[in-house]
């Protein structure tokens, strides 16, 4: 096993040099819809090119949430270095002003190494926030307001939070993913406490990134296919026992992050609510939704990214302009 790391080190240098006028700001970004395999061609990417991986899923900031969230194991994760990823408490608040903020800090200390740093992930607030440089308007919570809408997300009723949230601000509720409780109704807050829409107090100031994005995607048939795959992986791999911890912790239906997809499901069956059969199909379901809205953050039509089919030679495909944006 050393043998190989130390093979794989001397093959990554042999790479690094294929650099050559890459700039000190270059920065790449996987994106796409869920059970696209972004995570494993970002970990061959970081390997080929010297770079590190930083999350961009929302779910994965949060400790003790794996097989729901599809994680890496351990093993990958330490195959290159990651950010991001098991960072907060399920209890605790995470905002995206606060992801902005870290995740930019990495970016520059992963660049200050001579790194490349690659951005991967679902949730197309956190991309598009850096990548476009938004300004999150700084609004202190309403913590009466919030009480009342947890409260609401916890009784299993996060989908009206959402259609609330589409009925006040369209705009943000296309931008915001629905499993994002806590960006839901930190919107509605927002919105509640200005008395206008929380898309018009965001500002846009592209940062300094010469950036190269790189879509998974692939026919809606596959990708069903593949997400229904994943969740019967996930129930195989003990998702019922890893959200009957979370409970055990104290991680109850009343943690908005227990509402996200997956976890709202189980916890519900685990209090009897649903069945097993019930819930599984209810994941499946709500996970293909989910797919119909991230195409609504990483459009296929969008001229920034280059789409790549999963189902095609899209690693080798991959490489190709990975080291084609490095080399101008």
């Amino acid at each position: 096993m050393i043998e190989y790391i130390t093979m794989q080190k001397k093959y990554v240098v042999q790479k690094v040099e294929m650099k050559g006028k890459s700039g000190e700001n270059s920065l790449v970004a996987v994106v796409g819809p869920t059970a696209t395999g972004k995570s494993d061609l970002a970990i061959y990417l970081a390997r080929e090119f010297d770079g590190e991986v930083i999350n961009a899923d929302s779910r994965q900031v949060y400790r003790y949430m794996d097989i729901g969230t599809a994680k890496l194991s351990w093993e990958e994760l330490a195959l290159v270095p990651h950010y991001l990823i098991d960072i907060i408490n399920p209890d605790e608040d995470f905002s995206l002003a606060q992801y902005k903020e870290m995740a930019t800090g990495k970016i520059d200390d992963i660049h200050e190494r001579g790194k490349l740093p690659i951005l991967a992930g679902g949730t197309g607030q956190y991309v598009r926030a850096l990548l476009e440089g938004w300004g999150v308007p700084k609004v202190e919570p309403d913590l009466e307001l919030r009480k009342k809408l947890e409260k609401k997300a916890a009784e299993g009723k996060a989908d009206e939070l959402y259609r609330e949230l589409e009925e006040v601000d369209p705009e943000a509720a296309r931008t915001i993913d629905p499993r994002n409780v806590r960006r839901v109704i930190r919107a509605l807050e927002v919105s509640s406490q200005t008395g206008k829409p929380f898309s018009r107090l965001r500002t846009k100031t592209p940062p300094p990134y010469d950036t190269l994005i790189i879509g998974l995607t692939t026919d809606r048939k596959e990708l069903y296919r593949r997400i229904d795959l994943r969740v019967d992986s996930m129930i195989e791999n003990r998702l019922l026992d890893e959200v009957k911890k979370l409970k055990q912790m104290g991680y109850g239906a009343d943690i908005p992050a227990m509402s996200s997809i997956g976890y709202k499901q189980i916890m519900m069956y685990l209090n009897d609510e649903i069945s097993l059969e019930s819930a599984i199909h209810q994941i499946k379901t709500e996970t293909h939704r989910l797919v119909r809205r991230q195409y609504n953050w990483f459009s296929l039509s969008d001229e920034r990214i280059k789409w790549l089919d999963i189902q095609d030679d899209f690693k080798e495909k991959a490489r190709n302009l990975v080291a084609g944006f490095l080399s101008t």
